[in-house]
């Protein structure tokens, strides 16, 4: 028997943005690797999905290089106000 299936189908986490404070790096929500904006070489993870509303960025998927999972990036909106509102 095989067990094999550490990730369930469908199981994703959401991470806020706005809660994050620092560099924007952040541990993964299942296995705690931590995930940062500045590491570009997609070995600690791998972007899935954008989205993308009036040519600016609303949400962004990635997966977690080491357990797999799903986290969706939520808060961009928020974030880029925040920064022109300093």
């Amino acid at each position: 028997m095989m067990k094999k299936a550490v990730v369930k189908k469908g199981e994703a986490f959401t991470v806020d943005l706005t809660t994050i404070e620092g560099d924007g790096a952040f541990p993964c929500p299942k296995c705690g690797t931590v995930i940062s904006p500045e590491d570009e070489s997609e070995e600690v993870y791998t972007i899935v999905d954008t989205k993308i509303v009036n040519d600016q960025l609303v949400e962004l998927v990635v997966m977690c290089g080491t357990c797999g999972s799903t986290i969706k990036l939520a808060g961009f909106q928020q974030a880029m106000e925040g920064l022109t509102n300093e």
